[in-house]
Parts: C-alpha cells; sequence; structure tokens
C-alpha cells in the first residue's frame, strides 16, 4: 500500500543558529497565540476562512515574521484546532463539548514551525531555511533513496522541531508516489491527540 512518506533530516546547526530557531519559534508561537482566541470564540478554523480573516491583522501585528510565515502560523492554528476539537478521541471534541465554550488553545515556544516552497528550499547538498534574520544555509548529506523520494514525491508538509538536547530536525511528509491515490481511510494525523506543545486552558 502506498502511503505518506516521512522523511526525517537532522540540522547540523551551531550554537548561534540554534539560537537563531529558537528565536523564530518564539516568534512562530506568539503568532499562533495571538490567532487561537478568535478561533476559541468564533468555532471557525478552516484554514482558508482564517486567512481572509484574519491574515492582515496579524501582518500588522507581527511585522518581524513575514507574510508567509504568518501564513503558515494560520496552517499551524487551523491544524492543531482539527486535531483538538475534531478528532474522535479527544476529549475537547465538539460533540463532547456541546455548549459549553471551547478550551484556549497556548502554543509553548517549543512548538513546531512549518514551512513551505517560499520558505525553505531543499537541493541535493544544500537546504536554505527562513529565520527572522534571513536565509540559513546548511550542508545536506542524504541518501540516494531519500534523494529519489524528494524527486517522486510532492511535498506534503514541512516542520522544523527541537528535540530533547536542544538540537532541531526537519520532518517531511512527501505524498504518495506519482500516479497511486492514498488509500481511503489512512489517517491524516498520527501521535498524541493533544500535541505536547499545546497547553488548553478551559474557560472558568
Amino acid at each position: 500500500m502506498n502511503s505518506d512518506l516521512q522523511v526525517t533530516i537532522p540540522l547540523n546547526a551551531n550554537e548561534a543558529q540554534r539560537a537563531q530557531l529558537r528565536a523564530l519559534q518564539a516568534a512562530f508561537a506568539q503568532v499562533c497565540n495571538a490567532l487561537a482566541p478568535a478561533v476559541q470564540q468564533s468555532r471557525i478554523w478552516n484554514r482558508v476562512t482564517l486567512h481572509h480573516l484574519h491574515y492582515h491583522q496579524l501582518r500588522e501585528r507581527f511585522p518581524a515574521i513575514g507574510s508567509q510565515m504568518v501564513c503558515n502560523a494560520i496552517y499551524s492554528v487551523s491544524r492543531t484546532a482539527r486535531q483538538v476539537y475534531q478528532h474522535p478521541d479527544s476529549q475537547f471534541h465538539l460533540a463532547k463539548l456541546g455548549q459549553r465554550p471551547l478550551p484556549l488553545l497556548r502554543f509553548a515556544d517549543t512548538c513546531p514551525v512549518y514551512f513551505d516552497r517560499h520558505t525553505l528550499s531543499i537541493k541535493p547538498a544544500e537546504l536554505s531555511l527562513y529565520t527572522l534574520d534571513g536565509r540559513m544555509h546548511f550542508q545536506l548529506q542524504i541518501s540516494a533513496q531519500v534523494e529519489a523520494a524528494f524527486l517522486e514525491r510532492r511535498v506534503k508538509e514541512i516542520v522544523l522541531k527541537r528535540q530533547a538536547d536542544g538540537g532541531f530536525v526537519l520532518g517531511f511528509t512527501l505524498h504518495p508516489a506519482q500516479g497511486v491515490a492514498r488509500a481511503a481511510g489512512e489517517a491524516a494525523d498520527s501521535g498524541n491527540v493533544i500535541p505536547d506543545y499545546i497547553d488548553l486552558k478551559e474557560p472558568s
């Protein structure tokens, strides 16, 4: 069965680069947390709708983070809200909450940062990604198998994550190979229902 492929690439970052990536994480979390109350109050987390309603306000409020990263933060909030409020195993599923207020999503400074083709580019031996201080470049050593996967499959999602030891990795989700449809019923999300970088504040 052909399905999404997960590829993880460690970043060989020095301490100065790690500091830049931590700063990007913190800024990304700020944008997410600025949007989260609107999601809680309106019960709207459709990505396109959130973009139309809140993009310009967020862009004006957080000019340093860049327009495309604001878009990616909106995506992150939409994705997380869908996981928390719609996953059948979530205790905060809409059907279980009924008319009770939604808990507020609070993103930690360690939250993942989502990238796209505008904010990250990858070649066989080099990777370039956006930071608050300009582009950061890394030399890559990837296997022939991984290189072939990038050529054969389209990138679905790119996420930067901080490891327990303070290092960073990039996780790539690649679509199934061309011409092979994803199996019906295959889960889009895996792991914990409530992400570990989310703190839920229930209304008093």
